[in-house]
């Protein structure tokens, strides 16, 4: 058994943990400050909760943070400065050149893993992979022998697994968000019906997608907007333009007020959003 500190139980973080409990791990979290909701997630997966992040960093051979990409840095520094040596997992969604900044900052302190997630919450076998990478990513893979959570070590090179995850969300998020895009459009013109008798004879798939996807990704719309950037920033440093994805992050900032919504919204409350943000 090893101690592993998870920071922060959201919907993901917690399945995580639960995966690693699975495996006959202990798995503590910090809750101090943190909401009534996130303790209850927690404590339902058997989480221990150790209070402030000082005795969690003191405590755990391992920590792992699943946490807007925008928090990043300012997670990691966190968790530095209370003196933490171990093996620290960063699964947030950034760019390679953001995880190698990371894990500069460990050198001499902590062991840097870098960390890519790929799928919803691991509550299924076969949904859900946490991608690593970096020299002592095996040993953070041994944490998830049982459970739904698939971990894959794909390199010993920290980047790699940020850089699977962007591609894969460049396509998946982006295109979500293209979508989303076009139906505020086409509603605007008066054209909707029309485009969606178009995609019924070429491609009835987008049509399913469009009533199915950008309903549920509306409601974590404020979480997408940094990972879309980070996207941008991973192309334009491979010599691509990273504008289809800056506007992807617009896009999802215009929806951010359906955060967490209860029940996806309808797609007409999607596209009268994107199009007040126009003003």
């Amino acid at each position: 058994m090893r101690t592993l500190g998870l920071l922060h139980p959201g919907q993901m973080g917690a399945s995580v943990g639960a995966c690693a409990r699975e495996s006959g791990h202990r798995v503590l979290v910090a809750l101090d400050g943190r909401t009534v909701a996130t303790r209850s997630r927690a404590a339902d997966v058997g989480l221990e909760d150790v209070g402030g992040l000082a005795e969690l960093a003191k405590e755990s051979e391992l920590i792992l943070a699943v946490c807007p990409p925008s928090a990043a840095r300012e997670l990691l520094e966190a968790v530095l400065a209370e003196g933490f040596e171990g093996i620290y997992v960063d699964a947030n969604a950034i760019s390679p050149a953001t995880a190698r900044e990371l894990a500069h900052r460990c050198e001499g302190k902590a062991r840097f893993v870098d960390g890519g997630i790929i799928g919803p919450p691991a509550h299924t076998p076969g949904t859900t992979r946490l991608h690593l990478s970096g020299a002592a990513a095996p040993d953070a893979a041994a944490l998830f022998v049982a459970g739904p959570l698939d971990a894959r070590v794909v390199s010993d090179e920290v980047g790699a697994a940020s850089a699977l995850k962007m591609v894969f969300a460049a396509w998946t998020k982006g295109s979500t968000a293209l979508l989303a895009a076009i139906h505020a459009v086409a509603v605007g013109e008066g054209v909707e019906q029309a485009l969606r008798a178009e995609w019924e004879i070429l491609a009835p798939d987008v049509a399913l997608r469009l009533d199915r996807g950008v309903p549920s990704v509306a409601a974590k719309a404020l979480r997408f907007e940094g990972e879309m950037r980070e996207i941008a920033a991973t192309f334009e440093a491979a010599g691509l333009p990273g504008g289809f994805h800056e506007a992807a992050a617009e896009v999802y900032r215009r929806l951010a007020d359906f955060q967490d919504v209860p029940e996806p919204p309808p797609l007409a409350a999607i596209a009268a959003a994107l199009r007040r943000g126009e003003e």
